[in-house]
């Protein structure tokens, strides 16, 4: 807290086994507040119990490369004990329609609920770290100038581990083990800005 100004003050009424003072300080704080960033989105489910599941997987990347926030399948029970599949569509309100025509042609559903959400999110950047085994992206989120969360980009680490004929698995862990310790030495984990 950067400080303005001071006050001292006494009180009238005489305490037994402790002074009756007060000290009040007014300022400003020394750091700024940033919050999570909201915005309202459109939650878009609707629910499949006869769909090829091969279709999924397909569903969900044409769904993302066409602007969806997210989506995905959550394994239900449906009416007449049957087991389903809930698919989510996660979009800005503005592209509402295009995901309500997209599910009705690329999925069995015949019909799609939809209703609004307030989603936060943490301001994110992508940085570069310069490692052993090459570059990689590490995406950070960070909240009122704090980091919160960092992570190695998977697909740079999967191109690395391509390239030098490792485990997909051993590459990301052994990035994510760096993102982790140079942050818990408090350390800058970018080399480079």
């Amino acid at each position: 807290m950067s400080v303005t100004s001071i006050g001292y003050g006494a009180g009238t009424t005489d305490l037994e086994g402790q002074p009756n003072v007060l000290r009040l300080m007014v300022g400003e704080s020394a750091e700024k507040r940033a919050p999570a960033e909201s915005e309202t989105i459109r939650v878009l489910e609707a629910n499949l119990d006869d769909m090829n599941p091969q279709i999924y997987g397909y569903f969900l990347e044409k769904a993302l490369a066409a602007g969806a926030l997210d989506v995905f399948a959550t394994p239900v029970q449906m009416k007449k004990n049957r087991p389903g599949t809930l698919v989510t569509v996660l979009c800005k309100p503005e592209d509402e329609t295009m995901f309500h025509e997209m599910l009705f042609a690329e999925t069995t559903t015949l019909g799609v609920r939809g209703h609004t959400a307030e989603r936060r999110v943490l301001a994110r950047q992508w940085e570069t770290v310069h490692t052993a085994f090459g570059e990689v992206r590490i995406k950070v989120a960070r909240l009122n100038g704090h980091i919160r969360q960092a992570s190695p980009e998977f697909e740079d680490c999967r191109k690395l581990a391509e390239a030098k004929m490792c485990p997909c698995s051993a590459s990301w862990t052994r990035h994510a083990h760096l993102v982790t310790q140079n942050l818990s030495t408090k350390h800058s984990i970018f080399l480079n800005s």
